[in-house]
């Protein structure tokens, strides 16, 4: 919005020219959204208490977390607005991706808040069954990757996608290209999903990759820096750092409640719309495949889960003490906050290193 307003008067204010700049949309756009964050989260979460929505403890979880029954959950709600807020104001509207962005991350929120509605409601202890959403997330996902199947905004680039550390290998995929992204995407929200089961476990790593995907959107929006970095130049996709910006804060902000010992939990609203924007950035950049090294910690978590069903289902023997991952360092002993920042830590790691294979190619 300050984009259309006031860039066009810096003919007459030379000063309105900085609204041009990409760098200073998006680090007002943090700031915007760690602002609004900040300064909305005591209501919110006031509300959250006021109307009794709480979150419910699994009987088969953890023991040390019977003590979180009853912390304020839907906290997502407060990353939604913090997130749409500052991409309207400090995106160009007109560009096609902040759409896309905002409405795969609002869609699969819709979905989070169904799921923790019937939960919170008393319609379904359980909330969606599992069929029903792995149904609607791959509806969502379908419909993102046939828009950018059928009306790509530059149809060279259309399917391909970029293979990590090979510079010259960026195989176009045609019509395989939809249920590629259908699984990228149904897979992120997911991951991030089961790694919610911590203070802050989620929206730490959630951060880290988002500042990654970031940093690989400025440089494929950038002719110069993708042509030099030998990666798909993206028209018009440096408008998807601003929505990376607005993300980081709106998160960063979030943090500051949901930091151990939390105020408030994301709930699946939270979780699900997190995973759905983190993929469809991963997506629109054309570095799909580099998702599993960027958002390790939630491949890792989410591996985990398949590997200890897969191992029960056919031995009757565990592979971990108790799935996802967090919950088996939990049992050997680890303090919750131990396990989060350890796995910071590790999140870090392999965001650096993600970065590092736009120049190893």
């Amino acid at each position: 919005m300050f984009y259309h307003l006031l860039y066009p008067l810096h003919s007459v204010v030379a000063g309105f020219n900085v609204f041009r700049y990409l760098t200073f949309r998006t680090a007002y756009a943090i700031l915007t959204g760690l602002l609004i964050s900040l300064i909305l989260g005591p209501w919110v979460i006031r509300q959250l208490r006021r109307y009794q929505i709480g979150e419910t403890i699994r009987e088969d979880g953890p023991k040390s977390h019977l003590y979180k029954a009853g912390t304020p959950t839907m906290g997502g709600l407060l990353i939604l607005m913090a997130l749409s807020i500052p991409t309207v104001l400090w995106g160009d509207l007109t560009n096609r991706y902040i759409w896309l962005l905002l409405s795969a991350t609002f869609a699969f929120g819709g979905i989070g808040f169904i799921d923790d509605w019937l939960k919170l409601a008393g319609v379904r202890r359980q909330g969606m069954r599992i069929g029903e959403k792995l149904l609607a997330q791959t509806a969502v996902a379908c419909g993102l990757a046939s828009m950018m199947y059928f009306y790509p905004e530059d149809p060279s680039v259309a399917t391909q996608i970029t293979v990590p550390f090979f510079k010259e290998v960026t195989p176009a995929l045609g019509a395989w290209y939809i249920p590629l992204i259908v699984f990228i995407m149904v897979g992120t929200c997911n991951a991030v999903n089961l790694t919610d089961g911590l203070d802050g476990l989620a929206t730490g790593p959630l951060i880290i990759a988002t500042f990654a995907f970031t940093v690989i959107a400025y440089v494929a929006g950038n002719a110069q820096f993708a042509n030099y970095l030998l990666i798909p130049y993206i028209k018009g996709g440096g408008e998807i750092v601003i929505f990376g910006g607005a993300l980081i804060g709106a998160c960063l902000g979030f943090l500051w409640f949901n930091a151990y010992p939390a105020d408030v939990f994301m709930g699946n609203i939270g979780s699900l719309a997190l995973g759905g924007a983190l993929g469809t950035m991963a997506v629109l950049v054309k570095h799909e495949l580099l998702l599993p090294l960027v958002g390790g910690i939630f491949f890792i978590e989410a591996l985990s889960v398949v590997l200890q069903i897969c191992s029960f289902q056919l031995t009757g023997k565990r592979i971990f003490r108790m799935a996802p991952l967090h919950h088996h360092f939990e049992e050997k002993g680890w303090k919750e906050s131990k396990v989060i920042v350890r796995f910071w830590i590790i999140a870090i790691v392999l965001a650096l290193l993600s970065l590092s294979t736009l120049k190893l190619r």
